[in-house]
């Protein structure tokens, strides 16, 4: 494993969590998993990143009842599960900001540099996301599947992620459009062991 891997955590926020304004059922269950990642990866030195929803009160993602008032900027919900380990030098993309936006993908949000997400893979020389978080069927889908447009490999690490299933069945439907899309999926032994052999970025 070298620099051309990221650790891309997505939307691990307390409002998605059990409890939260829009809770994914066992969505808390990831956040020890993710850690487990991210000593992995921390131990390679590769590159951390971490997405939020970081939504306006009023807003057209709240619009027509499909979701609640959630992850409100400068709100308890909108913070990063208080389990989660992330490193201090962490990259923090920040998505859905403005009140016309809804941006379920991680490549529509920008670093503290306001650098897009895309574009600040490149400049780090990642051409490897490794993806984690929440949710499997909305933000997970959607940021896995515009990595994809953007030439990035793909893993889903599907140990690492849960779905909302508003319909049963749409987490599955994901992932199955993922892999479609040119992605791979592993689990925590399947990255350490090709870690452990120089693989998991190849």
């Amino acid at each position: 494993m070298d620099r051309s891997c990221c650790l891309l955590i997505v939307d691990v926020q307390v409002d998605f969590c059990p409890g939260g304004a829009l809770a994914v059922k066992d969505g808390d269950l990831v956040v020890p998993v993710i850690n487990e990642y991210v000593r992995l990866f921390g131990a390679a030195g590769c590159l951390i990143a971490a997405t939020r929803d970081w939504h306006p009160a009023k807003t057209v993602h709240f619009g027509g009842g499909k979701w609640p008032p959630h992850c409100v900027q400068g709100t308890r919900g909108a913070e990063f599960h208080p389990g989660l380990r992330l490193p201090s030098n962490a990259r923090v993309i920040t998505k859905g900001t403005r009140p016309d936006e809804d941006s379920y993908s991680g490549f529509d949000g920008s670093d503290a540099s306001g650098a897009r997400l895309g574009d600040m893979l490149k400049k780090e020389g990642v051409g490897h996301v490794f993806i984690a978080g929440l949710a499997t069927d909305y933000c997970v889908r959607a940021t896995a599947l515009d990595a994809r447009k953007a030439g990035f490999k793909v893993t889903a690490l599907i140990d690492a992620i849960k779905g909302v299933d508003v319909k049963p069945g749409d987490s599955k439907t994901a992932i199955i459009e993922m892999i479609e899309a040119g992605a791979d999926t592993a689990t925590f032994p399947d990255v350490k062991k090709a870690a452990g052999h120089g693989e998991a970025c190849q």
